[in-house]
């Protein structure tokens, strides 16, 4: 099927997914999704969807959507042996368990973080727009990090959120995607299905897909419900994409730390300043506006939730704040009733405070 977008899409059977290369995944077949007994209720604004469906609905049972990977795709990588990677960085533990930065490339990010227990998944909604990304070796994403292990060699990350990235997917578009590692992106895993490793089950989600419709300044919002949690009968992690629609997996085997448990959920954004021009970038962050315009001017993350070993999803209470550049991305975040734990990150990149 081909997008508006461009973006053609192939179903493929579910047991010939990228996945199943995994030499501990050959002859298995996905498993079955179900509930995932997790409770708690929201108030919707506008839930966006993805831009594929508008060229005919699903893939059929039995197979699941896969984005193709043209050749223009491999070709736009800044080093070919890292298609389908984050580059790989430097980390450092610091007050927030943030900060990093390899070679010309800076990473900046604004993030809500607890840690200090186990944690068995995380919620949120996350606010969608399209900021602008001024490089083609930059992106601009929001997502939600789970992780565990030491900021060293053996950090283990699932991730889930949205994204623009122009080296990725070669458009400007918002888009739906997941990473992982357990070595601290040197050498393991990937983004979406582009490696073994993720197991998706749901034919009606496309990772790396479009999504739509987008939110406007001063105009109206739309969010996308993102879960992450342990299931803990084979202690799989699953990903629940907008109002209880299960994606896929990723298998417990991949990890080392997050075998068991997580011990940091992060919600935020975060950019690559590539400082390409000598000068801090261009490129947004969230809405490309700060926090304190407030609602329908700032993107924000609602809801935030951590999931215990019980699967009960449950408010967070203590949580470090931290913005990396604050002239350049700040946050702010709240409390109330609807929206329970929020808050509003973002900025434009560089500007007179930010050079």
């Amino acid at each position: 099927m081909q997008s508006p977008d461009g973006d053609v899409f192939d179903c493929v059977l579910s047991h010939l997914q990228p996945a199943f290369d995994h030499p501990l995944l050959k002859g298995h077949k996905p498993l079955r999704p179900k509930s995932n007994e997790t409770s708690g209720t929201e108030e919707i604004i506008a839930e966006s969807f993805q831009q594929w469906h508008d060229s005919g609905g699903s893939c059929p049972e039995g197979t699941v959507p896969i984005r193709r990977t043209t050749e223009k795709d491999v070709l736009r990588a800044n080093k070919l042996r890292r298609f389908g990677k984050k580059p790989i960085r430097h980390l450092r533990r610091d007050s927030s368990g943030n900060g990093h930065e390899v070679c010309n490339y800076h990473y900046q990010s604004l993030t809500h973080s607890i840690r200090g227990e186990q944690y068995y998944g995380a919620k949120a909604k996350l606010n969608v727009w399209a900021p602008k990304v001024t490089d083609p070796y930059e992106f601009s994403l929001s997502q939600i990090w789970v992780i565990s292990g030491s900021f060293e060699n053996d950090l283990n990350t699932i991730e889930a959120g949205w994204q623009v990235s122009p080296e990725l997917y070669g458009d400007s578009y918002p888009r739906f995607f997941t990473y992982w590692t357990t070595d601290a992106y040197q050498a393991t895993g990937c983004y979406n299905l582009l490696c073994s490793g993720f197991v998706q089950t749901n034919n009606k989600i496309a990772i790396g897909a479009a999504i739509s419709p987008r939110s406007s300044y001063r105009g109206r919002q739309f969010d996308i419900g993102l879960m992450v949690w342990k299931d803990p009968k084979h202690g799989h992690w699953w990903l629940e994409f907008g109002s209880g629609l299960l994606v896929g997996y990723w298998p417990a085997f991949l990890f080392s730390h997050l075998r068991s448990h997580a011990s940091m959920v992060q919600f935020g954004g975060e950019i690559v300043n590539s400082r390409s021009t000598g000068a801090h970038t261009y490129t947004q962050m969230g809405s490309g506006h700060f926090a304190g315009e407030g609602f329908g001017k700032s993107s924000y993350f609602r809801n935030l939730q951590t999931v215990d070993w019980d699967n009960n999803l449950l408010p967070l209470n203590s949580m470090h704040l931290q913005a990396d550049h604050p002239n350049c991305y700040d946050v702010r975040q709240g409390r109330n009733t609807v929206w329970g734990t929020y808050f509003y990150y973002g900025g434009p990149g560089r500007n007179i405070r930010c050079p």
